[in-house]
């Protein structure tokens, strides 16, 4: 073995801690990225696979009532490829041993062949018989939450029927990996699934023999989507269509692509936080390393070593504590990618999903992480060229101290005498002091976005549930319904109240920028869904204009005062202008809306309701379920509790999930960034403390003086890593944040609390390690120690 690899693994043994400190922090940093980006790429590729293989549309449009003679010319538009018309209807079920009515989508299945489009995945079972019109095949979710099996029963209210379904297939849908039921703002696997049919049967439930009521659309790639929507439009309006959109604007779709969005989002704001605080780190101990074996690279450099094989050496040293950082950080990554995006294939309905272990994300964590270990090994390798062997074998230059403050002016005569000792070495140092500091920063601005996300799950459900939306229930309606029926409503029993929704479907349009949102008309004074401004504050809606949520003013650049666009997509179909009288909050989707009575006028129709949020009497319950599955009129009832409990059993624990780990790996930085740093201080103040000890101080004594210097940076790091923190959590929240969903801007200040009570922890940890070295050195051989 050469003698420069003996020393390395010399070296290596005597600064395993520092070192395996080190690497643990290069390891975090590994950690996230596969964490991160595996789960983005594992729901990417099983997305795009899946949507590949079960022809995912590319176009979708609903219709009242429309013959099927118009697909020959639906497939004549420039760029289609497919074209498949169906049926597709809501209605209530009855499922057995179920207290509340649940919501089923029926779609139709063609006779004697595929879909040509959307097609299923069987998990079970066989697709209905045509002849057959009780059989069904039903969502595997659904399935799950009722504990289904083939022949098992229930039944829906078609058309006004009570009709006896039997199960014969559980099956998956590119169309539905997200499921949201009418009224609800959050999947449901119990209260709402898919069903489907035979088209046979359900045409002849809803008496539509030949004709349909959906049709979805194939694109060739090179199509252009507007000018084919637009064709379609035209094709539709005469037969009651609601307007054509793309897969943006479909349910599923624009779900699973937001989360890919934060999930993408996330692997490019954290991980480089903890590969910027390795190279730190790599530094601060490497510079260390070479000053202390200054002699030393003088000594090599006069035998003849040249300045390649002494920079390759510590180099060497570099690359052995990256790989362990990078073998941990695999195998972790792995695991914890396996982990999360488990948890998302729970919330996401793929028939399967795999986490990714690509050869490419492993080469690129472990190339990140090299590339930061070598920069931060820069400064290091640079004193080591330009020592020359006389300069290098002699002492360096003992510290110059300036006097900062003025000369009547004397610390210690206010001071204790190791306070005063304290400053004095943090002054003769400032870099290195400054880099330390900012490290402590840097980890506890990374422990207080990894809180922030908890915390403003937490304000958006206070904000959602409890300020806006305070109704029990929200009860759609298959069709509109005249204002009659909200007077019907409020006489059904345990009723205590009852407001009015009316939604009716538009583009917005200001310029160039469109977006394509539910108008929801509402009353002035409404209680039970309020609407809420930016401030917070209820807002009563202006009786002339509209007021839309400040994302879609954002999108859409328009202020207060500012006229815009509106394609209306049903009722009277034409095109008005319309000032933005109010920019309000909504932390789920973007809307617009405007008062009830101007909504009807602006439509040309009498008041009518599209759906209605009531409050009741828990204790009349049963007897309001029984009432609602009996009317015709109803096709699903959206339970607040239940949703509420949904949020937070779904996307709120994933969220929480991927912020605890953020916080583990943060605490492991901070845990390495202050135990270097004591370790630093020691090594360089080693004679000093026992000379100390010689003259007569206790061991207590001299640990406090050392242990002064470590609380003092901790403490100052704080305020830094307070405003590091709350800028990196406006940056994780813009990055998060998308026109599904929104969380606010809002660090409590408990997250700055526990965030620098960690940091601080993981300080006095350190200091009692580094204490157990104080009380080992043996004073005979510091003392021996040429300066």
């Amino acid at each position: 073995m050469r003698m420069l690899d003996r020393k390395l693994l010399r070296d290596i043994r005597r600064l395993w801690a520092q070192a395996l400190a080190i690497s643990l922090v290069i390891a975090g940093g590994v950690t996230a990225v596969l964490m991160a980006v595996g789960s983005y790429q594992s729901l990417d590729e099983t997305r795009r696979a899946y949507y590949e293989r079960y022809q995912f549309a590319d176009v979708f449009a609903s219709v009242r009532r429309a013959p099927k003679s118009l697909v020959g010319r639906i497939a004549e538009i420039p760029g289609v490829v497919a074209v498949e018309a169906r049926i597709a209807k809501l209605a209530l079920l009855d499922v057995p041993g179920m207290r509340e009515p649940a919501t089923g989508q029926f779609i139709s299945l063609p006779e004697n062949r595929e879909p040509l489009l959307n097609r299923l995945y069987l998990r079970l079972g066989r697709m209905p018989e045509p002849d057959r019109a009780e059989e069904v095949v039903v969502s595997e979710s659904f399935a799950k939450a009722h504990d289904f099996a083939l022949g098992s029963r229930f039944s829906a209210i078609l058309n006004g029927r009570k009709r006896p379904l039997t199960v014969v297939g559980i099956a998956l849908s590119p169309e539905f990996v997200y499921t949201i039921g009418p009224g609800d703002i959050m999947p449901d696997d119990r209260r709402f699934g898919i069903i489907w049919m035979s088209e046979r049967a359900l045409a002849s439930v809803y008496d539509l023999e030949g004709a349909f009521s959906s049709v979805t659309l194939k694109l060739l790639p090179y199509a252009s989507e507007p000018e084919v929507i637009d064709r379609l439009d035209a094709i539709l309006d005469r037969y009651g269509g609601t307007g054509a959109h793309g897969r943006r604007d479909q349910t599923s779709h624009a779900f699973l692509d937001h989360s890919l969005d934060m999930l993408g989002n996330m692997s490019r704001t954290l991980p480089p936080v903890f590969l910027l605080v390795a190279a730190f780190l790599v530094n601060l101990t490497l510079s260390r390393l070479v000053a202390l074996e200054r002699e030393q690279v003088g000594l090599l450099k006069a035998v003849g070593y040249d300045n390649p094989a002494i920079t390759g050496h510590y180099l060497k040293f570099v690359i052995a504590i990256s790989l362990v950082g990078i073998a941990i950080g695999s195998a972790a990554g792995t695991w914890l990618g396996g982990y999360v995006t488990s948890l998302l294939a729970e919330y996401y309905r793929f028939p399967f999903l795999l986490f990714i272990r690509s050869p490419d994300l492993y080469a690129l964590a472990a190339g990140l992480s090299f590339v930061a270990a070598m920069l931060g090994a820069v400064r290091a390798l640079r004193e080591i060229i330009g020592l020359s062997p006389a300069v290098a074998m002699q002492p360096p230059a003992p510290p110059r101290f300036r006097r900062l403050l003025p000369r009547g002016f004397a610390l210690k005569g206010m001071l204790p005498q190791p306070v005063v000792m304290t400053l004095r070495n943090i002054t003769r140092h400032p870099v290195r002091s400054a880099m330390t500091t900012l490290g402590m920063a840097l980890a506890t601005g990374i422990l207080i976005v990894s809180l922030f996300l908890n915390g403003a799950m937490e304000q958006l459900v206070d904000v959602t549930y409890f300020m806006a939306d305070r109704q029990d229930a929200t009860v759609s309606f298959v069709e509109k319904r005249p204002q009659k029926a909200v007077f019907d409503m409020a006489r059904l029993p345990g009723i205590l109240a009852v407001e009015p929704y009316r939604g009716v479907p538009i583009r917005i349009r200001n310029g160039h920028v469109e977006r394509r949102v539910m108008l929801s008309g509402r009353p002035r004074d409404a209680d039970l869904s309020r609407i809420i401004d930016v401030d917070l504050r209820p807002v009563v809606l202006p009786e002339v204009g509209l007021a839309i949520s400040d994302w879609l003013a954002g999108i859409l650049d328009a202020g207060v005062g500012d006229l815009v666009e509106i394609d209306l997509l049903e009722g009277s179909r034409r095109t008005v202008s319309l000032p933005v009288a109010a920019r309000v909050e909504d932390y789920f989707g973007i809307n617009a809306m405007m008062d009830a009575e101007a909504l009807a006028r602006l439509i040309r129709e009498a008041p009518a309701v599209s759906s209605v949020h009531i409050s009741f009497d828990e204790s009349m319950l049963d007897a309001l379920y029984d009432v609602l599955r009996r009317m015709p009129s109803v096709s699903g009832m959206a339970l607040q509790r239940v949703s509420l409990a949904n949020f937070r059993e779904a996307l709120a624990v994933i969220v929480t999930t991927m912020a605890s780990i953020y916080i583990g790996l943060a605490s492991i930085i901070a845990f390495g960034v202050v135990y270097n740093s004591a370790r630093i201080s020691l090594s360089e103040r080693a004679r000093e403390l026992a000379s100390l000890r010689v003259l007569g101080f206790h061991r207590a004594e001299v640990f406090r003086l050392l242990f002064f210097e470590l609380a003092l940076l901790t403490l100052i790091a704080q305020l830094p890593g307070w405003v590091i923190g709350y800028g990196l959590a406006w940056l994780i929240n813009t990055e998060m944040s998308g026109e599904l969903m929104r969380t606010p801007l809002i660090v409590e200040p408990l997250s700055y609390v526990l965030a620098s009570a960690i940091v601080i922890a993981a300080a006095v940890l350190s200091a009692l390690v580094v204490r157990e070295r104080i009380n080992r050195l043996d004073l005979v051989a510091v003392l021996k120690t040429r300066d």
